[in-house]
This record gives C-alpha cells, structure tokens and sequence, in this order.
C-alpha cells in the first residue's frame, strides 16, 4: 500500500471524538495522543520547529529552499472525529476493484452500503474502496486530511532538490464542535494563505459555505395535575409544537439543497412546565441570513402577544461567516487550486460548502484558507466511505499547488 494509505490506517486507531459538553481544550484528551503521534513524525522528518501547543495545536513548516519570492503556503487538517458517532475500535474493510452493487459492511448486524442509497458507489466501480465494518464511522474526516498532508511533507523533506517557498502545516483539535479555530495561531503560523484539506469526494474545491448562527428558545408552561387542570394547565411541549409548526417546512436540511439557506431543529429536551428547543440558521447570502434570524425573533415576539409574555424566550448567537468575501480579493488560490487539480487529472469541482470549516473563521483572522478534498464520502456515520486512488490524488494535488506557485 501507498505511504498516505498506511498512515491513514494507522491514524484511524486513534479514537479522536470531540465532546461539545465538554470545557477543556481538547475537549478531549485522547486528542493529545495523535497531536503526540504527529509531532513524532514530524520530527522524524529532521524538521525542528515542530511545536505542540498547550491547547493541542500541532504547527510546523518547511523552510523555502528556492532564491524566488515565493508566498508562504499553509495545509491545514483537524484531528478530531465527529461525536455523533463512534470512533472507537475502527475495523477498516477494503474493498479491492469494487464490482459495483452493494457492499455488505457487517454480516452479523445485515448493515449493507447501498448503491440505490448511495448512486456515487458507482462513480468508483474498478478500484479499491476503504469503508467502515458499519459498527463505527472511519474517520476520513480528517484523518484523510492529515495522512494526505504528512505524506506530501515527506516528499518534499525527503526531495530536497524540489523548490518550493515556506511550506506550513497545522493540525487542529475540536474542528467537529466548531472550536477548531479558537486558538490558532495565525501569526505564528507563518503562512499567506492556507488550505483545509477537510472536503468531501474527488476534486472538490469549497471556498463558499454558509451564514451560521444558533438559537435556543426556551417555552414556559404552567403544571398542574391533569385530572384538575383545565383552564389551568399550559403544556409547553404543546407551544413549543406551535412555534416549529409556523416556520416554513420547505426550509428545512431535508428539503434544500446548493446555495438554499434553511431551519433546522436538530435537538429539543421538553416537559409539561419546560421546553427547550436547539435551532441552527444557515444561509450563504448574508442579507437573507438576517432575514431568517429576524424570522425566529419576530415569531417569538407574536407568539409571546398570544400566550402571554414570557412564555417564549429566545437566544440568537451568529457562529461564523460566508469566507466567499475573504478569498474573493486573493482568488489566485483558487485559480491555482484548479490549475494544480487539472495537472494532476482530476475535474475541479467547484461547491459551496452546506456547513462550515476552520477555514471559514481563519479567513476571517487574517488567514484566507480555502478547502480541498480528502476524498471521503458519507462523513460522521457507519457509511463512510473513501476510494484509495482519490487519497494519492490529494496528495499530488497539494505538491502540485506549491510547484506551480514556486514556478512563478
């Protein structure tokens, strides 16, 4: 196997899930021990200002080694797993010269990788497929990232006649529960602009991605035993159903799609007396975006004129921001992104990104970082997926980008 596949392999062991109800930083401390297993590489390498921040930031860079000016180019990846699946004990299958069809992930619990749930299999039928054993997900995301990284960084260390301008890296805990930014050292960091290497399937460039904020309404009811309680009783789960039922159902994750904004209720806690409700906003155009937060406000002021004031409490807080404005006046980066994929054989794929990255707030802290694709499919679940070829293209892909830019 290919160097970025075995370090994927091994980098896939290490159970590496942020914890959002966690306050330390990590979230986790299992973090650590790739952050520890990283910078072992990394210094395996010969580079000695590989440093290990005290909040789990692993940083390096690769001096330049041509007499041309040549701008300073960062690669960033995470090194935390989704929470919303496990990421302990991950038993990789391979799939060699996949056939096409389904492909049966465990045979004691009949959990099958669908071809009709999932058409992009077919995209993939001749070659090699790394999927999960459907009892945890894989960890592309970013594991890919970071094997695809290291293993450039190697070539370049064990190339030296390759020219090439300051070479930086970062790897960053907690990506997954939206921190991953919080303490990165940009200034530090070296780089004029940077890429995650944090997407999805081949060819994939992102440097679009939504509006974010986030709103918990709290509903108050008033308890009273059942058998007495008319004209007594206020059900609050009963309110809190009103109010999800007068925002626009088409605007929801499972009816939208591109540049579509949309509502989504993805948790909700309630009783009789209290209901709390977890609301996430998104919206690439940022005039609609305050459109939608408005929308939440205006409802609970409405809803609060029916059934008394209190009864609705809202908390609106914005997460991060389209970067589209950030990267518009440095748009080489992506032009030379295209041009290195197109080199390299592979279609650029040209996406807004239905979430958010690093990226989006390193844009915002100074650093314009664009996303680039691991490879993976079906990222933070049993069905994720990741051909091998696409892993050795992301890796030419990133040599190419700093070849181009040292031939300018």
């Amino acid at each position: 196997m290919s160097g970025v596949i075995n370090r994927f392999l091994k980098y896939v062991q290490f159970n590496t899930q942020s914890n959002e109800n966690s306050t330390s930083v990590p979230s986790t401390a299992t973090q650590l021990k790739l952050a520890q297993e990283i910078v072992k590489e990394l210094r395996g390498f010969g580079l000695h200002d590989v440093r290990l921040s005290e909040q789990g930031y692993v940083y390096a860079s690769i001096p330049s080694n041509t007499h041309k000016i040549v701008p300073a180019i960062g690669f960033i990846a995470h090194m935390d797993t989704s929470p919303d699946f496990s990421g302990e004990n991950v038993k990789p299958k391979f799939i060699e010269k996949f056939a096409g069809g389904n492909i049966l992930l465990n045979e004691e619990k009949n959990l099958i990788l669908s071809s009709d749930d999932f058409p992009e299999l077919k995209d993939y039928i001749g070659q090699t497929l790394i999927t999960t054993d459907g009892t945890t997900l894989l960890g592309a995301d970013d594991k890919a990232g970071i094997a695809e990284i290291m293993t450039a960084l190697e070539y370049l260390v064990t190339h030296p006649e390759v020219p090439h301008g300051k070479i930086c890296v970062g790897f960053t805990p907690d990506e997954e529960i939206g921190r991953g930014a919080d303490h990165f050292d940009v200034s530090g960091f070296g780089a004029d602009f940077a890429y995650t290497v944090d997407g999805g399937a081949l060819g994939e460039l992102e440097y679009e991605n939504f509006n974010a904020a986030k709103a918990i309404i709290k509903v108050r009811g008033r308890n009273v035993h059942p058998g007495s309680a008319k004209n007594k009783m206020i059900n609050s789960i009963l309110l809190a159903n009103k109010f999800i039922s007068l925002l626009p159902p088409s605007e929801t994750p499972a009816n939208t799609e591109g540049y579509e904004g949309f509502y989504h209720l993805n948790d909700i806690h309630g009783d009789v007396e209290l209901t709390t409700l977890y609301y996430i906003i998104r919206d690439f155009d940022q005039s609609s975006f305050e459109k939608r937060k408005e929308k939440m406000r205006s409802l609970t002021e409405e809803l609060n004129k029916e059934f008394g004031a209190g009864a609705f409490d809202i908390e609106l807080s914005d997460q991060y921001q389209n970067m589209r404005e950030k990267i518009k006046p440095v748009m080489h980066i992506i032009d030379k992104a295209c041009a290195a994929m197109e080199a390299v054989g592979v279609t650029p794929q040209l996406r807004p990104i239905r979430g958010g990255t690093d990226g989006a707030r390193l844009s915002f802290m100074g650093l314009p970082t664009p996303n680039l694709f691991t490879g993976g499919h079906n990222f933070h679940g049993r069905y994720e997926f990741i051909p091998t070829f696409a892993m050795e293209k992301s890796v030419e892909v990133i040599l190419k980008i700093i070849e181009l830019y040292s031939n300018d």
